[in-house]
């Protein structure tokens, strides 16, 4: 059977028990005054981009287990965020990792991309690896590299990538740099922060006008006593120093433990520097694991910050870049992705809900508890209703990870690609 009259048949079972979760909401929320028609049309209208490199199993230094049928070509990752997208209609982009997946026959995909109703929304560069082939090593950095040759490679390569970009229609270059030092007296702080700022400058001027470049930050890791880049503020002055079209990039798992990420989200969109987000667990220091799943309270206060940003007519910030980007070690990448997709949308109603004036009186008169409270029940209101409707509208399914195990899609695509089939760039 066609997925879509599965999804439809799938969602014609489920119709009854939906519309009575849906009402009762809907009711509740009525006596608040929210207005739930166009609640759930913002659910509509927000998407989040899928990377290339996150429909393969991940893992970690001790080992990696992939459950077959992966992509194995570009093609087939288009296919699979297409195939994501037509269970959830939230998910209409797939990001670029290059030289991962290096688009070829240009045409072609762009008849695929619109087969499957989604787009190229980023290219993100690759210089924390040495590739085969390649000349000079990134072993002591790239774009901050000592060594003017080192970083002219760095930079060209990041030129590449928009040309690749370019042809496929993105927008968007994400550069996050592994450059820093393990021990005291390695690097040079200013020189290497100064090199790294003439090398984006070089970079943004190869860009179009009408292009953004995203700087993501990380505190640790690959190097363990300095990165180049190791918070938002750094970030932000690169911003500064290279152009207006230069964001912040905001990664909600590089950031030490009990960093206060809503706060930092509120300042960058304060000073029109937020780009974009990278969603996962925020649980370690890097792409861990399923979006919400572990502190899902910390990820409504910052969707919080990124509502009452949004809708505040006095705060000039670019739309935001919406990506996850995690590593589903256990999990089959493809249901946890609509997971996380999932948790995203539920999160972003919850902080719909917040009644923004309510809370700001409350905020100016010093009403500590009234505030919190305010958050809380914002917070505790099931979502869920609200998001299946959104996906319903859509032509999407009510339960999109239901469809997914019912149909058997991931035996489907084992037995297209083969019970060894391991994505590429991994």
């Amino acid at each position: 059977m066609h997925l879509q009259s599965f999804i439809q048949e799938q969602n014609a079972q489920l119709q009854e028990r939906h519309n009575f979760q849906f009402n009762h909401l809907a009711e509740l929320l009525l006596m608040k005054g929210v207005d739930i028609q166009q609640l759930v049309e913002k659910l509509v209208a927000f998407q989040i981009a899928i990377p290339s490199w996150a429909l393969g199993t991940g893992g970690t230094r001790f080992g990696r287990f992939p459950g077959g049928g992966e992509p194995r070509s570009l093609e087939e990752k288009i296919a699979d965020v297409g195939l994501l997208h037509q269970l959830n209609r939230s998910s209409n982009a797939i990001s670029l990792h290059i030289p991962w997946d290096i688009p070829s026959d240009i045409s072609a995909l762009k008849q695929l991309l619109i087969a499957h109703e989604i787009s190229i929304d980023s290219v993100n560069s690759n210089t924390f690896q040495d590739q085969p082939g390649q000349l000079h090593s990134y072993k002591f950095g790239s774009l901050g590299h000592t060594d003017e040759i080192v970083r002219q490679q760095a930079i060209e390569h990041n030129i590449e990538c928009i040309r690749h970009g370019c042809k496929l229609d993105a927008r968007v270059l994400t550069v996050w740099l592994a450059d820093g030092s393990n021990f005291p007296g390695q690097q040079h702080f200013r020189k290497a922060w100064q090199r790294t700022a003439d090398s984006l400058s070089d970079i943004y001027h190869a860009m179009p006008a009408d292009w953004t470049m995203l700087i993501e930050y990380k505190p640790y890791e690959p190097n363990f006593y300095s990165m180049v880049i190791p918070d938002w503020g750094t970030s932000f002055t690169l911003c500064q120093h290279v152009g207006k079209n230069a964001q912040v990039l905001v990664d909600l798992g590089h950031h030490l433990p009990n960093t206060n990420i809503e706060q930092i989200v509120a300042r960058l969109m304060h000073f029109g520097r937020l780009g974009g987000f990278h969603f996962n667990g925020s649980m370690y220091g890097d792409d861990d694991l399923t979006t919400g799943s572990i502190k899902p309270y910390q990820f409504f206060l910052i969707f919080n910050e990124l509502v009452d940003g949004i809708e505040d007519p006095q705060v000039v910030n670019p739309p935001l870049a919406w990506m996850i980007d995690a590593s589903h070690n256990v999990k089959d990448p493809l249901e946890d992705l609509l997971q996380s997709v999932q948790n995203i949308l539920c999160t972003y109603a919850k902080a719909l809900l917040v009644d923004r004036q309510a809370l700001h009186h409350f905020q100016e008169q010093n009403e500590v508890l009234a505030a919190e409270e305010l958050l809380r029940d914002a917070f505790a209101t099931d979502t869920r209703p609200l998001v299946a409707e959104a996906m319903r509208r859509s032509g999407g399914a009510i339960d999109p990870i239901g469809v997914f195990r019912t149909a058997r899609v991931r035996q489907k695509l084992i037995d297209e690609r083969g019970k060894n089939a391991v994505s590429t760039g991994l």
